[in-house]
């Protein structure tokens, strides 16, 4: 049995980043976006499954590179990471669940 190559090009998938490297990654583009990753654990709304997946993302990711040179420039601040980053709309989501939970507690 003979199979038809493909004429499309494959691309080779990417190799994977160090963790300690991309959980730092992780770590700076949330404190850049605003984002306090650890409350978010000690107050439910983010498991460490979540965590271990934005740091598995952030591996994988094509932009890390891009990232770590954005991360670079000083004075940056945001409040969402850039369009970029696999991790972006993760952290808007988990700024905005932070900020209900404070004002709700603040109330």
């Amino acid at each position: 049995m003979t199979r038809a190559l493909s004429t499309q090009a494959s691309p080779c998938p990417k190799q994977l980043g160090q963790e300690v490297d991309h959980y730092w990654l992780v770590q700076r583009m949330a404190k850049t976006a605003h984002v306090d990753l650890a409350w978010a654990f000690d107050e439910g709304l983010l498991s460490q499954e979540e965590w271990a997946g934005m740091v598995q993302r952030c591996r994988g990711c094509a932009w890390a590179e891009g990232c770590k040179d954005w991360l670079a420039i000083p004075g940056q601040d945001t409040d969402i990471p850039p369009e970029g980053c696999l991790n972006r709309g993760r952290m808007d989501a988990l700024k905005r669940a932070c900020a209900m939970v404070d004002a709700a507690s603040a109330a």
